[in-house]
Order: C-alpha cells, then sequence, then structure tokens
C-alpha cells in the first residue's frame, strides 16, 4: 500500500505535465477551430446581394408599388362588366292621412336588384388599354429598381474593401514610420544624423497617425452605407485576390453596350411606357366627349304589412332597356382636361428624349471608367513594382551614405500610395463594368455573382 502511494506521488508531476500538454492542445485546437469558422463565415457578394434582396428597404418599396400598380389592369377590365346592385330597406311607416279613419301604422320594406352592362363606353375601353401600359410600367420599374439593388449592393461591397485596403495601407506606412523614427530618434542622440532628420520622421510620423485615423473613420462610414440596406451589423467580407482579372468586358462587348444604350436602357424603357399612357390618357379625354349606351336591368318588389283596412299590399315591378348619354355641356370641363392631357403627353415626349441621351451620356461615362481603370491599373502595377525597387535602392543606398533618411521615407510613402492607387483602380473598373452594363439595360443578378470568382476563401 505504501509502495503504491509512492509511485502514485511519483507520477504526478508527470499527470501535471501530461494535463498541460493536452490542455494546450486544446485550447489551440479550439482556437484554430474559432479561425476555420470565422473564415467560414466570411460573406463573399452573392452573400452580401442575398441578405439585401430580402431586407432593403427601397428595394421592398419597390416591390410593393408594382404590386399596387399591377391592380390598374382589374381595375380597368371592371369598367367592361356587368355592375350587378341588390338594394334592400325596412321602414315603419305611420300614416295619418284623411283617405283612413285614425292612423295607419305599417311596416314597408322595398328590394331592388339592377344590372348595368355597358355596351358602348369609349372611356372604359381606352381606360383598359392605359392599364394595360401602366402594368408594363410597374414592370419596368421593378426591374429598374433591382438594378440599382444590384448596382448599390456591389459598389457598397467594394467600397467596403477599398476602405479596407485604404486602413491597412495607412496603418503599414504608419508601422514603418514608427521604426524609422525610432532609427532616427537613436540616431539623433549619437549625434550621426541632425536634428532636421529627426523631425522629419516625426512629422510624417504624425501624419501617418492622422491619416489611419481618418481611414478607419472611412471604414466605419462605407460599412454603414452597405449595413442600411441589411439591416444589421456587416459580416467579414470575402476580399479581392491579387491574381484577379479585373477587365471583364472585352472590347467587342464594350462597343456593342455602348450602341444600344439609348435604346434598350430601362428607364428608356420606362419613358417610353410613360408616352403610351399619357397618349392613352388624352384618348381617354377625347372620348369622354362621345355617346354611351348601357343594357340596364331592373326587378323591384315592394312589399307593405298592414299597409291598407284590407290588410297587406305588395307590387313588384320589372324593366328592361337601354340607356343613351348624351354629353352636351360641363361648363367646359372636358376640353380643359383635354388639353390637361394633350401637355402630359408632350411632357413626356421631352421626358422620352432626355431619358435616351441620359442612358448614352451614363454608358459613356461607364466605358469611361472602364476603360480608364483598366489602364491605370496596368499602369499601377508596373509603377508599384517599380516604387518598391526604388525603396530597396534607396535603403541600401542609406547604409552605405549615399542617401538620406529623407529619402527612405519618401520611398516608403511613394509604395503605400502607389498600392492605394492600384486597389482603387481595380475597384473601379469592377463597377464602371457594371454601371455599363446597367446603362444598357443588361445588368443581371448572374453579372454579379459571377464576381465571387475573384473573391479570396
Amino acid at each position: 500500500m505504501n509502495e503504491f502511494k509512492r509511485m502514485r506521488c511519483a507520477m504526478k508531476p508527470y499527470a501535471a505535465v501530461w494535463s498541460a500538454r493536452n490542455t494546450t492542445q486544446l485550447c489551440l485546437a479550439g482556437l484554430l477551430c474559432l479561425g476555420l469558422a470565422a473564415q467560414a463565415q466570411t460573406a463573399r457578394l452573392g452573400d452580401i446581394l442575398d441578405m439585401a434582396r430580402t431586407t432593403d428597404a427601397q428595394f421592398a418599396a419597390a416591390v410593393a408599388t408594382a404590386k399596387s400598380a399591377r391592380e390598374k389592369l382589374p381595375q380597368a377590365l371592371a369598367g367592361l362588366r356587368p355592375n350587378v346592385n341588390l338594394t334592400y330597406n325596412q321602414k315603419n311607416n305611420e300614416d295619418n292621412s284623411t283617405a283612413y279613419s285614425g292612423t295607419l301604422n305599417y311596416e314597408a320594406s322595398s328590394t331592388l336588384l339592377s344590372l348595368n352592362q355597358p355596351l358602348y363606353r369609349p372611356v372604359n375601353f381606352a381606360n383598359r388599354d392605359q392599364a394595360e401600359f401602366q402594368v408594363q410600367l410597374a414592370d419596368q420599374q421593378l426591374a429598374l429598381a433591382e438594378q440599382d439593388l444590384l448596382l448599390r449592393v456591389a459598389r457598397g461591397y467594394f467600397d467596403v474593401l477599398q476602405a479596407q485596403d485604404d486602413l491597412a495601407a495607412a496603418t503599414a506606412q504608419k508601422d514603418a514610420l514608427v521604426q524609422q523614427l525610432a532609427q532616427a530618434k537613436r540616431s539623433f542622440e549619437v549625434g550621426t544624423v541632425p536634428v532636421t532628420d529627426f523631425n522629419e520622421a516625426q512629422s510624417r510620423h504624425d501624419l501617418a497617425v492622422a491619416q489611419e485615423i481618418a481611414s478607419r473613420n472611412d471604414l466605419e462610414g462605407k460599412k454603414n452605407v452597405l449595413e442600411k440596406s441589411l439591416a444589421k451589423p456587416l459580416p467579414p467580407l470575402a476580399r479581392l485576390t491579387a491574381q484577379a482579372n479585373t477587365e471583364l468586358l472585352s472590347d467587342e462587348d464594350q462597343r456593342a453596350l455602348m450602341q444600344r444604350a439609348a435604346q434598350t436602357a430601362l428607364q428608356v424603357a420606362i419613358a417610353h411606357s410613360a408616352l403610351r399612357v399619357a397618349e392613352r390618357e388624352v384618348a381617354k379625354r377625347d372620348a369622354a366627349h362621345l355617346p354611351t349606351l348601357d343594357l340596364v336591368l331592373a326587378a323591384r318588389n315592394d312589399t307593405g304589412v298592414n299597409a291598407t283596412p284590407f290588410g297587406s299590399s305588395q307590387t313588384r315591378q320589372s324593366s328592361i332597356g337601354v340607356e343613351l348619354a348624351v354629353p352636351i355641356y360641363q361648363g367646359g370641363a372636358l376640353t380643359s382636361r383635354t388639353r390637361e392631357a394633350v401637355a402630359d403627353q408632350q411632357r413626356a415626349e421631352q421626358e422620352l428624349s432626355n431619358a435616351q441621351r441620359q442612358a448614352e451620356l451614363d454608358a459613356r461615362q461607364a466605358l469611361l471608367g472602364v476603360q480608364s481603370g483598366s489602364a491605370l491599373t496596368r499602369a499601377l502595377r508596373q509603377a508599384l513594382t517599380s516604387s518598391e525597387t526604388q525603396l530597396k535602392s534607396t535603403q541600401r543606398g542609406l547604409q552605405v551614405g549615399v542617401r538620406t533618411r529623407v529619402d527612405v521615407l519618401n520611398a516608403e510613402q511613394q509604395v503605400y500610395a502607389t498600392r492605394k492607387d492600384l486597389a482603387a483602380a481595380r475597384y473601379r473598373t469592377l463597377v464602371s463594368a457594371l454601371q455599363l452594363k446597367a446603362a444598357a439595360g443588361a445588368l443581371q443578378d448572374t453579372d454579379v455573382r459571377a464576381m465571387d470568382a475573384l473573391l479570396a476563401e
């Protein structure tokens, strides 16, 4: 028994070591799992779009507006169908006429069933034609709202990525300047560099700190814009890979989209439909001057309980016929409404012309963004390589005494500025490609989701 106790006591240190090692391994495994889980929760552009489609208030309002506008057609068709009404009333009557001795109290009821079938109502036919274009207009406006959602989400997504890149560049620059400041301080203290070098390093460091604060605030602002569509905090976003090809459109595609924008843009289609609605409104106002003809059926039943000294009475009456109405003069209101509708039609014609010009302008601007973004990306890639090479040469020159510390600071600043400009050019190219497709009315959900292939896991 004592031997067993001695063995157990001897094993305690090893057990403690084993327990500590296992605890450490478990902690590392837990941290690894948390890291993998965080990586798995990274949202791509398609994921953010799915969230926004269900939570974006602006798009939801557009869906409700389209749903409301589609009811114009059933309402217009109702004007061509029979109108059937049933009227019933119950009354208690008191008759003090001299036809009867004393007062006669009795109950009376009346039932009227009527049917009115329009036979010739030009206004109703014009209203039906107008409603068809109003439904078409509602569908086009909803398509425009969906296209706007795609653009807003994609632009917001890449704005956040660009702000993150700007912050990363500002932080890296600040960290590098911290080291430069420390080296300058040591060199100044031993008297190997003048005070001007130390002051220059301090100034650059302070400016880098301010730039990092500004970049952090800008990132929060860009996140808030995207979170407005999601109605919840923004999850971690997948990043654009360094090798991603941002030139998504060939030269032929760019020219084709540019050339057809004035005809196929959704804004132009909406303006076309609005003009058709305005034309049908003029037809409605003109038709208001014409006669109308209706088929009218009526069945009436009047019953009186104790309505006469001899008991109850009952009267039934039925009628069928046509009713003709001819507008002759309404104080000039019909003519005024016609002039109003003609003016609205002229306005719609000018709005169509403006929509075509605007679509062409939007396509030109987007095409310029694509072309300049692609050219700028290629140039900045080369400039970044050159800037990094220059920085290495300047650092070596400082070591051998042919370059100053200010030269190194300038070279480092040039590298970080070039990286920032390169990231901005890549994002601009991607967004401009989407804007060019949108300007031609060709932007689809699949175009936005295809960009997920450019994002890192």
